[in-house]
């Protein structure tokens, strides 16, 4: 398939550095593929494509079988999903916290920024957003994070 052939790597890092290596990653980035061969789908850009797998990570992340599964298999293992933040270092704890106040739309924006190291100007043009949403979408999950008892 031509389309995996050009975007699978770049696809497939990206859902590591959400989800950590391995095989969540990949079945993330596969079940994608799979979805846009059966739709006849083959025709997406990149843009589309990173914002699919970022979907699909954050719900991979919230689903609670897969959080257990992932900490019984790396006790003691911050997943990446936990380590870049506002502030530093945050526990997985917080992390999952944040993730059940926050709107999906400012998940993703958090994702883009903070893991994938986009500027504010980048995050606004790929979501199609005014850059002012964007900013006032981070200072909300700063002020979530905070009330959780996050960094200050």
């Amino acid at each position: 398939m031509e389309i995996y052939q050009r975007y699978g790597r770049a696809l497939l890092r990206k859902a590591a550095r959400i989800l950590g290596p391995g095989p969540e990653a990949e079945d993330v980035v596969q079940g994608l593929f799979v979805d846009l061969w059966a739709r006849q789908e083959l025709d997406r850009d990149l843009p589309y494509l990173f914002r699919a797998v970022t979907h699909r990570c954050l719900n991979a992340i919230r689903d609670g079988k897969n959080r257990r599964r992932l900490l019984e298999a790396n006790p003691g293992v911050v997943g990446p999903s936990a380590r870049s933040t506002v502030d530093g270092v945050l526990s997985l704890d917080l992390v999952e916290k944040l993730a059940k106040r926050v709107d999906d739309e400012t998940w993703e924006i958090l994702i883009y920024r903070y893991l994938d190291d986009l500027s504010q100007e980048e995050i606004a043009q790929l979501m199609s957003l005014n850059r002012k949403t964007v900013i006032r979408r981070l200072e909300g999950a700063k002020e979530t994070l905070r009330a959780l008892g996050g960094p200050p």
